[in-house]
């Protein structure tokens, strides 16, 4: 068993990458769906649809500029560290706007501006992961990239656990929680701008194309089953169970559970000294989740089968954070590749719900789940294919 090992930059990173996490999950798994819920009930899967697509574009657009914009700042003798604030700011500012959206196209507009500031936020921090994190701990940080989910997670439940709180409380708290879990990072002093000793290699974009198209497809299902997720669940309760609250609970149980798994898969991979052995496991072991949410009968097996999605999708996703960011080809980029490389992350979002959209019905699941189950497969064969930078293993 690999030794574990941590430092107070890596500490940071885990905190700050869980805020930014608290920024997105409790919006897109309840606050949205519920929202959209009591502006439509009847329509609630097209609006749902149309707010995922129209916040897709916001987040593709700002995830590319912001991350470019700190890229700038660093060349100016800056740092990436004021874009983060930037963001934290207009996220502060557009989460009131959700909560007092009064028609659907008011809540179109909020979303797009919170996405906007969610993106404003993550493209400069996982700039900052890339360049000043070592080689050596970056699969243990990827491995701590983890601990987001439950944290974030835990937030949502705790959110919806209070009933005196109203839905501006509720979503005004979020920028709140995101803003603490990120002040331990920025109070840290950047390091010194270290580049990449390789020579950019002609192959180094090709391997970052698979790598990405490997994490678009199983991140098809992982940003698409947290927006419809309730309503999966309302098609296998059948009483007049609390489903929001359940589905709250059972976030943060699913979200526990792959946290030590994925850290000891990250520091086994930094002690290797490679890291697709790991990827390809833990996407397949999603697959099987997907295949078994398919076909359970009941609340509880879906619950079972969606612990395994969740476990093995959060260990891939988290290794194949840090992954992606050793073979990106210009160090003095990392902002701007790192925006490309995450539409992986706001793409899928917008394919999944079309995909959603055609094959699902607010009483049947089981065609989206088998069709999300081949897709999370292939993107695990595909890992396959990308040829590592050679590395020295951690001591």
């Amino acid at each position: 068993m690999p030794k574990i090992r941590t430092n107070p930059l890596l500490a940071a990173v885990a905190l700050a990458h869980a805020g930014g996490v608290v920024a997105y999950m409790p919006l897109v798994t309840l606050l949205l769906p519920l929202q959209v819920e009591a502006l439509d009930k009847s329509a609630k899967i097209d609006l749902l649809t149309a707010a995922v697509l129209i916040g897709g574009v916001a987040a593709s657009v700002a995830n590319i500029l912001f991350g470019w914009l700190s890229d700038r700042s660093v060349e100016a003798g800056g740092g990436r560290r004021r874009w983060v604030v930037i963001g934290l700011c207009a996220l502060a500012l557009s989460y009131p706007a959700l909560a007092l959206a009064r028609t659907p196209a008011q809540l179109l507009i909020a979303i797009a501006l919170a996405q906007a500031a969610i993106y404003a936020v993550l493209a400069p921090l996982f700039a900052i992961i890339a360049e000043e994190v070592p080689s050596s701990q970056k699969g243990l940080a990827g491995g701590l990239l983890s601990l987001g989910n439950p944290v974030a997670a835990t937030f949502a439940v705790m959110l919806l656990a209070v009933p005196a709180l109203s839905d501006m409380a509720r979503f005004a708290l979020v920028p709140v929680a995101a803003v603490g879990l990120l002040l331990p990072l920025l109070a840290l002093r950047a390091r010194r701008f270290d580049p990449m000793p390789e020579p950019v290699q002609s192959w180094d974009r090709r391997d970052l194309l698979i790598a990405s198209g490997s994490r678009l497809l199983v991140q098809l299902a992982c940003a698409t089953l947290g927006l419809y997720l309730l309503y999966y669940f309302q098609t296998l309760v059948t009483d007049d169970l609390d489903v929001a609250a359940g589905v709250g609970t059972l976030l943060m149980v699913s979200y526990i559970i792959p946290l030590p798994v994925a850290v000891i898969a990250g520091r086994w991979s930094d002690r290797s000294g490679v890291r697709r052995p790991f990827l390809f496991v833990s996407a397949a072991v999603g697959a099987m989740g997907l295949l078994g949410m398919a076909a359970a009968a009941d609340a509880w097996l879906g619950a079972i089968a969606f612990c395994v999605f969740a476990a093995g999708t959060a260990v891939f996703l988290s290794l194949h954070a840090t992954f992606a960011m050793q073979l990106l080809p210009k160090p003095d980029r990392r902002g701007r590749d790192l925006g490309l490389v995450n539409l992986a992350n706001t793409l899928p979002s917008m394919i999944g719900t079309l995909i959603v959209w055609q094959l699902a019905t607010p009483e049947d699941f089981t065609l989206v789940m088998l069709a999300f189950a081949v897709l999370t497969l292939a993107g695990a064969v595909m890992i396959l294919a990308v040829r590592e930078r050679p590395a020295s293993p951690a001591d």
